[in-house]
């Protein structure tokens, strides 16, 4: 009886067998990954795309508010592209630019890496590329009711007319990345149980213990691509636009009868 006891007492103080335990899931690490321009960046374009959508397909009078969001559309392009040059290390376009390896690496599953991962990066690529292209086709865009794009006047009336049907055709492969864009995330969301759309509202991120939190961005590049920013929307609006004063017709002499 009384070894029975040891016995049951011995082996409530040992540990269960091995194969028996459960791993314990790894611990994360939550860093930052997404700097604070970059974020308000994203939800600007966002904000300013939505509009230009809806002023757009309403037409009239909003189509004066089209014009607005199409410049605030380039200022922030032009943000985006100086900040992918000198802003933070996720922000950088040579740290997530999806080359063959990163591609094939991604698809294997072998890819591990901070920020877009490959085809995200690619995703992303082309939805600037493409809004550059919409928006520089809507600057000298003209539909003869109520829309006249501010730098009109320094292309011929047949480039206008072919930049408006280029603009018009664009907007249907827009919608096609944007569709895309949005079902990605929600694939995300449900069936891989990733939100990516936390991160980019809080900028952090929970990554395996050891990653290295990307490097910031310095405040004077961030002076810096907000003005050349602003200096794009600047040039967008057309204000820099002179227009020769046309001359009065020349009066006709009077007929002597």
């Amino acid at each position: 009886m009384t070894t029975h006891a040891n016995t049951d007492t011995l082996h409530a103080g040992l540990a269960p067998p091995a194969e028996t335990v459960e791993k314990a899931p790894a611990a994360t690490l939550t860093v930052p990954i997404w700097d604070l321009g970059l974020r308000v960046f994203h939800w600007s374009l966002v904000a300013a795309v939505s509009a230009a959508i809806a002023t757009g397909l309403t037409g009239g009078d909003w189509m004066v508010w089209h014009g607005r969001a199409g410049i605030a559309i380039a200022g922030l392009l032009g943000f985006r592209l100086s900040w992918g040059l000198l802003g933070s290390e996720t922000a950088r376009f040579r740290a997530f630019v999806p080359t063959p390896a990163r591609l094939r690496a991604h698809l294997a599953g072998r890819w591990h890496g901070v920020g877009h991962n490959p085809l995200g990066a690619l995703s992303v690529i082309a939805l600037l590329a493409l809004l550059a292209v919409q928006l520089g086709t809507g600057l000298f865009s003209h539909d003869d009711i109520a829309f006249s794009g501010p730098l009109v006047s320094l292309v011929t009336d047949e480039q206008i007319s072919d930049l408006t049907a280029w603009h018009h055709r664009v907007v249907n492969l827009l919608y096609g990345l944007l569709g895309l864009h949005i079902a990605a995330i929600a694939f995300y969301a449900t069936v891989r149980r990733k939100n990516l759309v936390r991160p980019m509202v809080t900028g952090r991120a929970a990554l395996p213990p050891g990653t290295r939190p990307p490097r910031a961005g310095k405040p004077v590049a961030l002076v810096l691509s907000v003005a050349i920013g602003a200096g794009v929307a600047w040039g967008a609006s057309g204000l820099w636009v002179t227009h020769e004063p046309v001359a009065p017709a020349a009066s006709q002499p009077t007929p002597a009868w």
